[in-house]
């Protein structure tokens, strides 16, 4: 038996294998959607089911708050897991495999991005909305874990952790999030922030 501190250290170095090991160009071609959405007043929409939707919803703040605290720039992020009320109402009286593809359909409009978060990428409100957003041309944006099922095969950009632990997938998504973010700081201020 190992104590907890072996333990921890153990996952940390497991959790930053997986990280380093994914596609980091990949990163790098995500963040710059980002910005340029940014930059040309487009929407970007976030959404994942479970510890994904808080990672989602996570993005929101970071870059309605932080990002616009750095660099004055004023980004248009919404989460399509934050409404509990339009999700269950879509999942009672329609479908739940409905419950991100119809918000998308009522708020977006050309040029806007999709951000979605998946472990496994299989779910059926993941692939319902991947394929709504194939068919309007809505660019896409995949961080996906496992083997990154459908979600890695069908968006316009991977960022996959071949991980098949949740918690290690989660927390480079996590992870990635803030270095997207503090990388978008930096490339627009030359201010490092660690």
């Amino acid at each position: 038996m190992i104590n907890l501190n072996k333990f921890t250290e153990d996952y940390v170095n497991l959790l930053s294998r997986s990280i380093l090991s994914s596609n980091l160009k990949n990163l790098q071609k995500s963040s710059m959607e980002i910005l340029k959405r940014i930059k040309n007043k487009k929407t970007i929409y976030v959404c994942g089911n479970g510890g994904s939707a808080a990672i989602a919803n996570h993005y929101v703040v970071d870059f309605l708050k932080f990002f616009k605290d750095k660099t004055k720039l004023k980004p248009r992020i919404l989460s399509l897991s934050n409404n509990i009320e339009s999700i269950t109402a879509i999942s009672n009286d329609i479908n739940y495999k409905d419950i991100f593809s119809y918000q998308l359909d009522n708020y977006y409009s050309k040029g806007d991005l999709l951000i979605v978060i998946s472990s496994s990428g299989n779910s059926q409100n993941i692939v319902k909305l991947i394929n709504f957003a194939k068919q309007k041309k809505i660019k896409t944006i995949g961080f996906s874990g496992f083997k990154g099922g459908y979600l890695q095969k069908n968006c316009n950009i991977s960022v996959h952790i071949d991980s098949n632990n949740y918690g290690i997938s989660e927390d480079a998504h996590h992870i990635l999030m803030h270095v997207q973010l503090q990388y978008l700081i930096y490339y627009l201020t030359k201010k490092k922030l660690f």
